[in-house]
This record gives C-alpha cells, sequence and structure tokens, in this order.
C-alpha cells in the first residue's frame, strides 16, 4: 500500500526563471500533467503573464509562484526548505534562469563576465546543490539543465554566454554520473534559436561598440541575431520536450 501511495503521489517541480520564455512555458506544461509547480522568479511582479497563461490552461491551482533569486544562496535554501516542508518533496529541478551577455571578449567588461557566471552556473550550482540532499535521500528524482547550442560551439560576440553554457555542459555530465547511483537522472536540453526575450535582453546588454576595432563584425552580428529572434520557432517546442522528459519513466 505504501509503494502504491508513493507512485500515485503529486509530483512537485521546481522552475527556475519563470517570469517568461522557457521557465513560464514549462510551469504551464508541467502543471497540466498535473505536477504540483514551485514557479520561482527573481521578480514577482512580473509573474502577470504566468497567471493568466495558467487560468486560461486551467491550472492555476497547481502552480504557486515563489520569490528566488539563484545569485542569493539563502534565498535559494529559503526557498527549498519551505517546499520540502510543505510538499515533503522535489521530484523535479528545471535549471532555466539565465540571461545573455553580448560583445567581443575585448570589448566586455569582467563585472559582466562576472554577472554572467554567477547566474548561468553559479546560481544553477547552488540550486542543484540544494536539491540533492532530499532527491538522494528518496532515491529519486530528475535534474533538467537548460544549456543551449550555445554550449556546443561558441561563436563571435557571444562568448560569455557562451562560456557560461560550455560550463552547464560539463558540470551536467559531471554530475549525471555522480548521481546515478543515487537514482537521480541528471538530463540536458540545448535549445537553438527560439523566440524567447533572451535575445532582446541579450542584445541590450552588448557594450557600445561604435569606437571598438570589432564595430563592423558586432553590427553584422547584431543584424544577424535579430533577424533570428523574428524568425524563431515557438518556444512552446521546449516546454513541450520538458514535460515529456519529466513524464518519461525512470
Amino acid at each position: 500500500i505504501a509503494n502504491n501511495k508513493e507512485a500515485h503521489a503529486e509530483r512537485v517541480a521546481v522552475i527556475t526563471g519563470t517570469s517568461s520564455g522557457f521557465g513560464m512555458l514549462a510551469a504551464v506544461e508541467l502543471a497540466r500533467r498535473r505536477c504540483r509547480v514551485m514557479a520561482t522568479m527573481r521578480d514577482v511582479s512580473r509573474s502577470g503573464e504566468l497567471k493568466e497563461r495558467a487560468d486560461r490552461a486551467g491550472v492555476a491551482e497547481r502552480i504557486e509562484i515563489r520569490q528566488l533569486d539563484v545569485t542569493d544562496h539563502d534565498s535559494i535554501e529559503r526557498v527549498v526548505g519551505d517546499v520540502l516542508k510543505s510538499h515533503g518533496r522535489i521530484d523535479i529541478l528545471v535549471n532555466n534562469a539565465g540571461f545573455a551577455v553580448g560583445g567581443f571578449v575585448e570589448d566586455v567588461p569582467m563585472e559582466q563576465w562576472r554577472r554572467q557566471m554567477e547566474t548561468n552556473v553559479f546560481g544553477l550550482v547552488a540550486m542543484t546543490r540544494s536539491v540533492i540532499p532530499a532527491m538522494r535521500e528518496r532515491g529519486s528524482g530528475r535534474i533538467i539543465n537548460i544549456s543551449s547550442t550555445s554550449g556546443r560551439i561558441g561563436l563571435p560576440g557571444f562568448a560569455p554566454y557562451s562560456a557560461s553554457k560550455f560550463a552547464v555542459e560539463g558540470l551536467s555530465e559531471s554530475l549525471r554520473h555522480e548521481l546515478a547511483p543515487f537514482g537521480i537522472q541528471v538530463v540536458l536540453i540545448e535549445p537553438g534559436a527560439y523566440r524567447t526575450s533572451i535575445w532582446g535582453k541579450g542584445l541590450a546588454e552588448i557594450p557600445d561598440s561604435s569606437a571598438s576595432p570589432y564595430a563592423a563584425r558586432m553590427q553584422s552580428i547584431m543584424k544577424y541575431a535579430q533577424n533570428a529572434a523574428q524568425t524563431a520557432p515557438d518556444p512552446q517546442e521546449v516546454a513541450t520536450l520538458i514535460g515529456n522528459i519529466a513524464d518519461h519513466p525512470s
């Protein structure tokens, strides 16, 4: 009987960066698949679109919006602790929070490099470390890391972002081997260009390059990126993939 109850217990999913893009769509998708979703974001005042989509999908009652900044490790520990106290388990972690810094290596200030790594790499590491003990004790869990094709191929003008995603790739490979003996699966998703706000944010982060020796090349890259943002496919494809991975038998 205990095993039967465990098999039919409501799955609990924690997703970072749910105010827009893949994270927002994944929150609704997992709620549709009858998960209890902890939709976390740095600024909860930006939760309006998520709430509207959840209402339209009829899943609002399965989504809990929580404030969490992946660069604030105390915030991570507080939220994860609260979730475990109130729900007793975390079955799925989707590490989605991130942003893109653009620019040629010589032009990007070191502070921007640090911001990029703090969110995309160290924030992901901190989130992952916070959920591992509970998953390990239960002998099950699934950690889904959102990387990028930029984590496989480095393009000029996006070195900070690409470097952060290469780090996520290596981390995920090592983590997969470390956690497999404990019944925890680590899955890496590598989307290409999709219509998400990361494009606009990434372009906005690019420093003024008018006096740079790379100026002409940077203008060409920005033109290409803007065109890609306009013609990219629907990000719901990635959210559906996240849902399929969450539902896949262990």
